[in-house]
């Protein structure tokens, strides 16, 4: 990232972490909750920091709309 001198965001998104083995309805307890989560993200955040890049953030927690052009393949695998 540093070499390409590109600003880098963060956003915590804990939907990644969505279990769907037990029926239709994702689950994200395994997620860790927001006491918990929201340090680790400052931490990935400073540590970006540190490095000297450029780092834009959110507000954790927050609803965002978010729109996207997706430029690359992305395969999701859902077992049930």
């Amino acid at each position: 990232m540093a070499d390409a001198d590109a600003p880098v965001i963060v956003v915590s998104q804990f939907t990644l972490y969505a279990d769907v083995r037990k029926g239709r309805r994702p689950s994200w307890n395994g997620a860790a909750p927001g006491p918990v989560a929201e340090p680790l993200v400052d931490a990935v955040v400073q540590a970006l920091r540190a490095r000297g890049l450029t780092v834009g953030t959110g507000v954790f927690g927050a609803m965002m709309d978010v729109e996207l052009v997706n430029d690359g393949p992305m395969t999701i695998l859902v077992e049930a």
